[in-house]
C-alpha cells in the first residue's frame, strides 16, 4: 500500500498573474508559470512520469510525460512546457501512448524483473508507470549489455544503494543539489554508460554526502532504499508528528506497521522543512527502542546502593515522601525542578507549575539556562518579545545574510539547506565565527567576508558595525524616528560613534581588520533586505545578552525589522528552547513571560491553580548547585535534562548532585545525571507522547503518539501523578486539556489548541483574537513594547584570558551527527560518523608542541584537565582551539569555567583559556569518571538480575 503524497510533478508557480488553458476540453485556470504537467494534475489528470517531482525543477529527461499541443511541434515533455493562455492540450491519444509504450519498454528491458521480492513492491513509481502506459510485454530481452549484474553499495548505515535498479532519472542528483545543497551526487558517464556516482565513483560512506536523505525520497524506484523497509516491508499506515532534535521543527510521517516504525519520512507540507529533513530527524530515531531504555521505575537509597525495580505506585510515593520529608527538615525552598527542552510545551508547563504550587517555590529552571536565556532577556528589552521575529521561508527574500556564532549547515541543517539556496540564487552573506565553518566556503557558496573574530569580542565587532553604520550616514532615520524611542536612539548613536568603537579602534581587541569590519557593515545596511541569524556563540558568553542587544541595535538602526526577508533570527539548539521559555520554565517568569512579582499575573494563576504563588523569583540552576554545596537545597526533580553532562565546571557539578539528599530523574536512560539519582522515573520518547514542540521561529508544531508508551505513562502523566503524591491535585487525562489550560491563561497563545493544529498543521504566536491564523512576521507596525529600545552596548572583556600558563582559547559547538549530550544519537549508527569529541587545533599551534593528528592530546584549564584526540585543520585560527561536547567520558565541560552571562548566568561556554600539551594517558578525572560510571552501571544490572 502506497503511502505517497500527491504529487504534482512539478513546483508551484509563484506568479499573481493568471492564465486559462485547455486540457483535454477542459479549462483550467492556473498562475502563469505553471507547468503543463502541474496544471493537469490539478484537475485530477495525471500524466505519466518518471524524472519529474514536485519538490524538484523539470528535467525533462524521462520523456514520459509528453504530450500534444494544438498548433506545435512535435511532443514535448509536459514538465518543462508552461501554460500560456488559451493553449490547447491533449495528454492521451493513440500516438502519445505508443510513445509512452515505447519508453517504457526500454526502461524495463534494463531493469530487474524481482517486483514480487523487492523491496518498494507497493510503493515503486516505475511498477506504477508501467501499469499507467499499459505495457503488456517486453519485446527486448537481457542477451546484450545491461546493468542487471551492479555491484550494490551498502556502505551507509541507513540506505542501500543497488545500480542495477537505477533508471538514471536524475531526480537523486537534482534532490542532493537543489534541496540539500550538498552536490554530493552527479551522473558519471554518457549514454549507456551513464551511472549515479557519490563523490567521484565512491561508496556513499566516503563521498561528500550527509545522509539527509533527500536522494532516497526523491527515488522512484528501489535504488535508494531504507535498510528499515528492506527488513520490514512497507508500512500500512503513517501518523504526522514533529521531530524532537534542533530547533527546526521538521514535520515528519512516521511510516508504521502496526506499533513498529518502519521510517520517518519528511512531511512536503511542513510548514517548517517542506519535505526536507537532516540525518538525525531522517534516520536517528532508533534511540526510541534501544537496549538501553529504562522501562521500570527504580529507587535506592543512595547512590552507592544497587537500583530496585519497582511499581509506579511505589516509586511516586516514594519520591513524593522524600520531597516532603527534605522540605520538613530544611524548609520550603529546600527542593526545586528542571525541565528539558526536550520536553513538550505541556509537560514543561506541568514541571513548573507542580514546583510553583506543589513544592510552593519557584525554583524551578530549563536548560534554556545555558544555550539562549540571553536571548530572552536581550529581546524583551529591545523589541519587547522575547523570540525571533521570523519564518524560515523568511530567509528567500533576504538580499543580505549575517551570520553571527551559529553554524546551521552542523546545528540546523535543514534551514541551513534553504539558506544556502537563497545564497545560490545570489544573496550576499556574511559569517563572523572564530572558526571556517561550511559556510564561509562549500560547493556554489561563498562567504562575502568572513570575520574571523577572538573568541569573547563579539560586543566590539558588533559596536564597530554599528559605529560604521553610524558615522557614514546609513541609518534609517525616517524608521528610527517613526518606530524606535528616539531619546534611547540618540544615546546609543553618541556611545557606538566615539572612536573607541570604530573598526580600527576595536582590530587588535577582535583581530578582525577594519577595513572587512567596514565592508560587511555597508553591506548591511545597503544591500537591500538584511536578516541575522544567530546561535550559541552569541549567547553563551559572558557578554551574551549584550550581544544580543547589540544585534537588536543594528537591525532597528537599519530597518531591517518587520517585513520578510530581515529580522533578528536566533537559531534555538533543541526542539523546544522556545517553548520552554514560553511555558515560564524560569524561576523569575511565570507562563508567558510575566514577571512573578507582578500582582495581577500572580492573581490570575492563583486563580487558576488553587495555590498561593511566591512573588520572588526561585533559585537558577547555578544557584541551586551553590545551595546544595552549602547544605541548603537538598531535593531535585530533573525531567529530561542531562545536567551532569551538559553544565560547565563538570566537578562542581558532580559534588553539588553527590550533596543532594533526593534526586528524581524522569529519562529514557540512565544518563549522568541518573547515576546521582535515588529515583528514577521512566520517560517516554516523541514517539510516545502526545503534545506540542515551539521551534526557532515560534511555530507551534503538533507531537502525535505513534506507539504506546514502552514504560505505560506519557511524561505529563508521571508529572501529574507525582503531583497528586504530594497533595496538589492534577486531573488532566489528555494533553490537549493541558494546552487549552495554556491557551486561557497565556494571551500569546489565547487561539492554541489541537483542533486549530490539526486544521493548520502548525501556527506562530502570538496565535490570539488579533492574529487567529498566528503570526508569521513580528513587529509589522510596531514594536511589542511599542517603540523600539536602543541600549548602548558597552564591551567588557570577559575575566576568561590567555597567559603563558594558559595560550589558548578553547570553543565549544556541535557537529551534523551527534546532538548535544549524545545520549539520544550516540545510541543510533550515527556513531559511525563522529565516534568520540576531537580536539580541533591550527597547524602551526601542533607543530609547535609536536602533534600529528589523531595524538592524544591533555586539555587543561582553571577548572579541570581532559584528554582528546587531535584533529589537525585549516578551519582553525591560531590561538584557538575547538571541540565538541557529545560524548560524556570526553569530559569536555570539566574545562569550562563558572564564567556567565551577567544578565542570565548563561555560562561562557565559548571562551575558556587552556592549554595544549601531548600525552599518552586519560586524564586523572577521565579515570576516576570510568571507573564511576562502570560501578553505576554495575548496579543498574544487579536491579535487572535481581527481577529476573
Amino acid at each position: 500500500m502506497s503511502l505517497r503524497d500527491k504529487d504534482y510533478g512539478t513546483p508551484a508557480s509563484a506568479s499573481e498573474k493568471k492564465v486559462t488553458l485547455q486540457i483535454d476540453g477542459f479549462d483550467v485556470t492556473v498562475p502563469e508559470g505553471t507547468s503543463v504537467m502541474r496544471a493537469a494534475s490539478s484537475i485530477g489528470i495525471e500524466i505519466p512520469k518518471l524524472c519529474a517531482t514536485d519538490s524538484l525543477e523539470p528535467f525533462g529527461s524521462c520523456r514520459l510525460c509528453v504530450v500534444q499541443v494544438q498548433g506545435g511541434r512535435g511532443y514535448p515533455a509536459s514538465c518543462t512546457t508552461p501554460v500560456y493562455e488559451g493553449m490547447k492540450v491533449e495528454t492521451q491519444n493513440d500516438k502519445l501512448a505508443q510513445i509512452r509504450r515505447g519508453v517504457m519498454e526500454l526502461y524495463i528491458s534494463d531493469h530487474p524483473l524481482d517486483c514480487l521480492t523487492c523491496s518498494a513492491n507497493g510503493n515503486c513509481e516505475l511498477q506504477d508507470m508501467a501499469g499507467a502506459v499499459g505495457l503488456r510485454e517486453v519485446r527486448y530481452g537481457y542477451e546484450g549489455k545491461n546493468h542487471l549484474k551492479s555491484e550494490k553499495d551498502h556502505s551507509n548505515p541507513y540506505f542501500s544503494f543497488d545500480p542495477s535498479k537505477c533508471i538514471v532519472c536524475s531526480r537523486c542528483v537534482r534532490a542532493c543539489e537543489q534541496t540539500q545543497g550538498t552536490f554530493a551526487l552527479t551522473l558519471d558517464g554518457r549514454g549507456f554508460e551513464s551511472k549515479v556516482s557519490p563523490g567521484q565513483l565512491e561508496p556513499f560512506m566516503e563521498s561528500e554526502c550527509v545522509s539527509c536523505g533527500a536522494c532516497v525520497q526523491a527515488c522512484p524506484t528501489a535504488t535508494l532504499m531504507e535498510k528499515s523497509v528492506i527488513e520490514k516491508g512497507q508500512a500500512d499506515h503513517s501518523i504526522t508528528t514533529t521531530c524532537a532534535y534542533c530547533g527546526v521543527g521538521c514535520s515528519f510521517k512516521a511510516e508504521m506497521k502496526g506499533a513498529e516504525i518502519v521510517r520517518m519520512v519528511p512531511d512536503k507540507n511542513g510548514q517548517a522543512n517542506h519535505g526536507h529533513s537532516c540525518v538525525k530527524g531522517r534516520f536517528a530515531f532508533g534511540y526510541a527502542t534501544h537496549p538501553d531504555r529504562i522501562t521500570s521505575p527504580m529507587i535506592r537509597k543512595s547512590i552507592h546502593d544497587p537500583w530496585q525495580k519497582v511499581s509506579w505506585e511505589e516509586a511516586i510515593g516514594y519520591a513524593a515522601s522524600e520531597f516532603k520529608r527534605i522540605q520538613g527538615k530544611y524548609g520550603r525552598h529546600a527542593v526545586g525542578g528542571l525541565v528539558s527542552s526536550r520536553c513538550t510545551n505541556e509537560e514543561g508547563y506541568l514541571v513548573q507549575k507542580l514546583v510553583r504550587a506543589a513544592f510552593g517555590n519557584n525554583n524551578v529552571d530549563t536548560c534554556a539556562r545555558v544555550c539562549h536565556s540571553p536571548t530572552g532577556y536581550g529581546l524583551k528589552q529591545t523589541l519587547g518579545e522575547s523570540a525571533g521575529t521570523q519564518t524560515f521561508d523568511s530567509v528567500l527574500k533576504s538580499d543580505v545574510i549575517l551570520v553571527i556564532g551559529a553554524n546551521p549547515t552542523d546545528g540546523h541543517p535543514v534551514f541551513g539547506s534553504l539558506m544556502k539556496k537563497r545564497l545560490r540564487q545570489g544573496a550576499k552573506l556574511i559569517v563572523a565565527d572564530p572558526r571556517a565553518i561550511d559556510l564561509v566556503k562549500s560547493p556554489h557558496i561563498q562567504a562575502e567576508q568572513h570575520l574571523k573574530l577572538k573568541p569573547g569580542t563579539n560586543v566590539a565587532l558588533i559596536n564597530a558595525i554599528g559605529h560604521v553604520i553610524v558615522t557614514e550616514g546609513l541609518v534609517q532615520e525616517d524608521f528610527v524616528n517613526a518606530r524606535c524611542d528616539v531619546e534611547s536612539f540618540k544615546k546609543w548613536r553618541d556611545f557606538v560613534a566615539q572612536e573607541r568603537n570604530s573598526p580600527e579602534a576595536t582590530e587588535s581587541v577582535t583581530g578582525v581588520p577594519a577595513a572587512d569590519v567596514r565592508a560587511a557593515a555597508r553591506l548591511y545596511a545597503t544591500g537591500g533586505n538584511a536578516a541575522i541569524y544567530y546561535g550559541l556563540g552569541v549567547t553563551e558568553h559572558s557578554q551574551g545578552s549584550t550581544t544580543v542587544i547589540g544585534i537588536a541595535n543594528l537591525a532597528m538602526a537599519t530597518a531591517n525589522i518587520g517585513r520578510e526577508g530581515v529580522g533578528v533570527n536566533p537559531l534555538r539548539g533543541q526542539n523546544n528552547v522556545q517553548g520552554s521559555c514560553d511555558m515560564g520554565s524560569f524561576p523569575h517568569e511565570l507562563p508567558g513571560y510575566r514577571h512573578v512579582s507582578d500582582f495581577e499575573t500572580r492573581s490570575l494563576f492563583e486563580s487558576a491553580w488553587g495555590a498561593t504563588l511566591e512573588s520572588e523569583p526561585g533559585l537558577r540552576i547555578p544557584n541551586m548547585f551553590s545551595a546544595a554545596l552549602d547544605g541548603s537545597f537538598k531535593g531535585l526533580y530533573c525531567e529530561g535534562e542531562d545536567i551532569a553532562q551538559s553544565d560547565p565546571d563538570t566537578q562542581h557539578v558532580f559534588a553539588a548532585l553527590e550533596a543532594m539528599e533526593c534526586v528524581v530523574v524522569q529519562d529514557l536512560f540512565l544518563n549522568e545525571t541518573a547515576k546521582f539519582a535515588h529515583v528514577f522515573l521512566p520517560g517516554a520518547s516523541f514517539l510516545e507522547k502526545s503534545g506540542t514542540f515551539t521551534n526557532a521561529e515560534r511555530r507551534i508544531s503538533p507531537v502525535r503518539r505513534v506507539m504506546p508508551p514502552l514504560a505505560g505513562y506519557e511524561d505529563w502523566q508521571v508529572t501529574q501523578l507525582l503531583s497528586n503524591a504530594l497533595g496538589y491535585p492534577m486531573n488532566y487525562s489528555h494533553a490537549s486539556e493541558i494546552m487549552d489550560e495554556i491557551a486561557r491563561l497565556v494571551p500569546t497563545f489565547h487561539g492554541v489548541s489541537f483542533k486549530k493544529l490539526d486544521e493548520l498543521g502548525s501556527v506562530q504566536w502570538p496565535c490570539n483574537e488579533q492574529a487567529p491564523d498566528g503570526t508569521p512576521t513580528m513587529h509589522v507596525d510596531q514594536f511589542v513594547r511599542g517603540k523600539g529600545r536602543f541600549m548602548p552596548t558597552e564591551y567588557v572583556a570577559t575575566q576568561e584570558r590567555t597567559s603563558s600558563r594558559f595560550p589558548f582559547i578553547l570553543t565549544t559547538g556541535r557537529i551534523l551527527s551527534q546532538y548535544n549530550v549524545g545520549a539520544q544519537t550516540r545510541r543510533t549508527p550515527n556513531s559511525q560518523w563522529h565516534s568520540e569529541d576531537r580536539l580541533e587545533i591550527h597547524p602551526h599551534d601542533a607543530e609547535l608542541r609536536g602533534i600529528n593528528d589523531g595524538d592524544w592530546v591533555g586539555i587543561k584549564s582553571r577548572a579541570g584537565e581532559t584528554v582528546l584526540r587531535a584533529s589537525v585543520s585549516e578551519r582553525m585560527q591560531p590561538g584557538v582551539v575547538y571541540t565538541t561536547f557529545h560524548f560524556p567520558e570526553s569530559g569536555a565541560n570539566v574545562i569550562t569555567t563558572d564564567n556567565s552571562d551577567w544578565a542570565t548566568n548563561c555560562p561562557e561556554y565559548k571562551v575558556t583559556a587552556v592549554q595544549v600539551t601531548k600525552v599518552n594517558s586519560p586524564s586523572a578525572w577521565q579515570q576516576e569518571y570510568q571507573a564511576f560510571s562502570e560501578k553505576q552501571l554495575a548496579l543498574l544490572d544487579q536491579a535487572t538480575a535481581a527481577e529476573g
